[in-house]
């Protein structure tokens, strides 16, 4: 098992071109079953989850052809097997969105219950209720979700009694194939979300309401739609990450490759503690502040705060002159990295699921810690940038379902990071 070393304090600058986002290339490769033709995706971000979704298509039926590290051409017009097995879904939730695909375009599908990163209960009852509702008999047997539509889904009006970014995501690739029209409401209104929905939109597929939580689609009656190639967007939540280096460090630092408009309630945040931040289209500068501030934020639904950067937030309010608040909303587990940073000699206390975090820079020591889940991940590496000595962080295999070339952006910035066998 490999760990990553990091020697703190060192300078940073210059600037790190963001990759494209996983958590809109997993829906958008799960959507390529439903395309007659061969797609060309540029990129595509080359980390561990991508690569998992790519052997379960492969596993399907399809076959892709690798044309750089970032771009594919995949053919899943080929794809004769309709079960996900259990050995590769345990892996990776984003497993399930293949479910609403299989299931629109043949009628049938067995795909194993999901696993991932252990930061709480992520229940896929919506997802199973919803294609229920579109006439799918669903039945639960031996960790497999058993899914038959002989005639093909129907249209229907589906509410979501919780915003959920996956489940709407399979609603609508379910609802792409299916005979007549689906509503969906209060839909994610995620980046992601909207790229899935603009990429069927220019497949032919009559859809309506994009990036609102109102999403109609009027479905092919299980013809199958013709893609046009298309490029991922930016990762905001690796842009967000290497932001909160340059504000960890508190010293200049550009990203690029990136779109500013998705960043908006952490771009507020990062002023909010007294940083500068000043944008291009496609980049986004910070500027070290006089005194770190303390804040308080709230994770919710975009395009409220992420709660995908929390954990790394944390990280850098250990570095403010005061005390800062966190309410995490949506995952009851997102705080297996405050044990870790308690390591460090972080000043944190929890209650329920509000963290308080007291900030005092400089007071972080270099440690053995372990990873988690894929942004406590992160948290640990911008908490071993800013600590005093040596950071040991183990168990990195979380960074890299998520995380491209970590190491090698990271010392093209300054850092000093290395990663070694155990």
């Amino acid at each position: 098992m490999k760990y990553l070393k990091i020697i703190g304090q060192k300078p940073l600058s210059g600037e790190v071109a963001i990759s494209g986002a996983k958590n809109a290339a997993l829906p958008l490769l799960a959507a390529t079953i439903l395309a007659k033709n061969t797609v060309s995706i540029d990129n595509l971000p080359n980390v561990v989850d991508i690569n998992t979704l790519l052997k379960l298509l492969e596993m399907l039926g399809s076959s892709f052809e690798k044309i750089s590290n970032n771009s594919i051409k995949i053919t899943t017009a080929s794809i004769n097997e309709t079960k996900a097995t259990y050995d590769i879904v345990k892996t990776m939730r984003a497993s399930i969105l293949v479910l609403g695909p299989l299931l629109s375009r043949f009628g049938h599908c067995e795909v194993s219950l999901p696993g991932g990163c252990a930061i709480g209960q992520r229940p896929v009852d919506l997802h199973l209720k919803a294609l229920e509702q579109m006439g799918a008999i669903i039945e639960i047997k031996a960790g497999y979700i058993l899914a038959t539509a002989p005639n093909g889904l129907k249209g229907a009006t589906i509410v979501f009694d919780k915003i959920t970014v996956t489940g709407t995501e399979n609603i609508v690739m379910a609802a792409a194939l299916a005979h007549g029209t689906t509503k969906i409401i209060n839909a994610a209104k995620e980046p992601e979300v909207v790229q899935l929905c603009e990429v069927l939109k220019a497949a032919g597929l009559n859809i309506k309401g994009i990036g609102s939580d109102e999403i109609e689609i009027v479905g092919t009656a299980q013809k199958l739609l013709e893609f046009k190639d298309f490029t991922i967007i930016p990762d905001r939540i690796e842009a967000g990450t290497y932001l909160c280096a340059g504000a960890i460090c508190n010293t200049k630092l550009t990203i690029t490759h990136v779109m500013p408009n998705h960043m908006d309630a952490v771009l507020s945040k990062l002023e909010e503690m007294g940083f500068t931040i000043e944008k291009t289209k496609n980049t986004i500068t910070i500027l070290p502040t006089q005194k770190i501030k303390p804040i308080n934020l709230t994770t919710t639904e975009y395009p409220g705060f992420p709660t995908d950067m929390q954990a790394q937030f944390m990280a850098l309010a250990t570095q403010a002159h005061g005390v800062s608040i966190v309410d995490e909303n949506l995952f009851e587990n997102r705080y297996m990295h405050v044990n870790e940073l308690l390591r460090m000699g972080a000043d944190i206390t929890l209650k329920g699921h509000t963290a308080s975090i007291t900030g005092t820079p400089n007071a972080l020591t270099g440690t053995d810690v372990m990873a988690t889940d894929l942004r406590a991940s992160s948290a640990l590496v911008l908490a071993g940038l800013v600590a005093k000595g040596e950071t040991n962080i183990h168990r990195i295999y979380h960074l890299d379902r998520g995380y491209e070339q970590l190491e090698e952006k990271l010392l093209g910035i300054g850092a000093c990071v290395a990663r070694y066998e155990e």
